[in-house]
């Protein structure tokens, strides 16, 4: 029985598939089970920031599970207080995590932490957590309705109360009351189609938040990890959020979800946990992810690469503009807004054919969320196939 014969008939099918299998990789370089080789512009949607099968992760992690996989944290975990370190350390906030194993879980965390702050302070309960349309934050049945996306909520209500949708950066002033809990955003919205917000009216809404005492939540489960160019994208936009959630790319591959906050006093044991998460496994992970790239970074390899994509995917997108309308995001997040969709489609699929993996995202968008150790060689070949992939549009 086939792979694909194996998975209709037992895997549920909540993705539309496409028709390949890969099995095995080398940092932004994959390979089918035909031998067809890819350039892999998507990293499994951010998820691979050291690319495949890092020599040193896979070092690290077969070190640690021929010694202890996973206890429970019940006990002292030795790898999960070096992970927070240094996750802690690049941030550069005095901030301390929880860990749980995606970025809902790190959403529903920061959820939970938000509003129990809220009902720390006087007697006016707050509980409504404002968030932004287009949005999106997470699978689970909160973080579904914490989503800014209408038709995301279809069929799974009824859902929690309490969540409020703002059309964008300037509205959410006139929605913030006494029963405000929280403010939570991405600074770049992925799904939503690599939508970046503006820099200055995001430091001015921090600002009139930290005066109100409203917690700032930064949702920054894609843009973490040196995705945009420092460790956070509220590092580079400026700010200092109370909640930040990861997941994604600090695990360079291992489920990792994180929550991390200010507001360190505000959950006691038995107000939140979880039974995998932070075990010695994906916390050894983490531990070498972030040092992998923090030396990346204080080489200068990582601007140099992210100059390099970008300066790529700048003349692809020149030379197709009839094609593509505007080049949106920064760093190793980056968009190209496609006239229609069934454009869009014809793409991706002439691209994969081409052997160039490609993401969709919302508002009509092709999203490239490269590895962050793609080299120069890999990126020229996969925008080469690009090239050829465009001509059989």
């Amino acid at each position: 029985m086939n792979i694909q014969t194996l998975d209709k008939k037992y895997v549920l099918p909540t993705y539309a598939r496409a028709d390949v299998e890969f099995v095995s990789g080398k940092n932004a370089t994959l390979f089918d089970r035909d031998g067809k080789k890819y350039i892999d512009f998507t990293s499994g949607i951010g998820v691979v920031s050291v690319g495949h099968a890092n020599e040193r992760v896979s070092h690290a992690l077969c070190e640690q599970v021929s010694k202890i996989t996973h206890i429970s944290n019940l006990y002292y975990i030795a790898p999960q207080a070096e992970a927070a370190q240094k996750v802690v350390e690049a941030s550069g906030y005095d901030m301390a995590c929880f860990f749980g194993n995606s970025g809902a879980e790190a959403n529903e965390g920061a959820i939970k932490i938000a509003r129990k702050h809220g009902e720390r302070d006087g007697e006016i309960k707050r509980y409504k957590i404002i968030t932004l349309n287009h949005s999106f934050h997470g699978r689970t049945i909160t973080t579904v309705k914490a989503t800014g996306q209408e038709a995301m909520h279809n069929y799974f209500g009824p859902f929690p109360d309490g969540f409020v949708y703002a059309d964008g950066i300037d509205e959410i002033e006139s929605l913030l009351d006494d029963h405000t809990a929280a403010v939570m955003i991405e600074l770049i919205q992925g799904e939503g189609g690599v939508e970046p917000q503006n820099k200055e009216k995001v430091q001015a809404l921090a600002k009139l938040l930290k005066e109100r005492q409203i917690p700032l939540i930064v949702d920054e489960v894609q843009t973490g990890a040196y995705r945009v160019g420092e460790f956070t994208a509220s590092q580079a936009y400026g700010i200092e959020p109370e909640i930040i959630t990861l997941a994604k790319g600090v695990g360079g591959g291992v489920p990792v979800g994180i929550v991390m906050t200010t507001l360190k006093e505000v959950l006691c044991a038995g107000d939140h946990g979880s039974t995998f998460g932070g075990n010695y496994l994906s916390s050894r992970a983490v531990c070498e992810v972030v040092d992998i790239l923090n030396e990346l970074k204080e080489s200068g390899e990582l601007d140099k690469t992210s100059v390099v994509f970008n300066n790529a995917l700048e003349e692809f997108y020149t030379k197709h503009q009839g094609v593509f309308t505007q080049k949106v995001g920064f760093g190793m997040m980056c968009g190209l807004r496609v006239k229609d969709g069934d454009t869009l489609t014809k793409i991706i699929n002439s691209a994969r054919k081409n052997g160039v993996m490609l993401l969709k995202a919302g508002r009509n968008t092709l999203r490239f969320l490269p590895p962050l150790t793609i080299t120069k060689e890999e990126i020229d070949e996969g925008f080469e196939s690009l090239h050829t992939a465009m001509s059989n549009i």
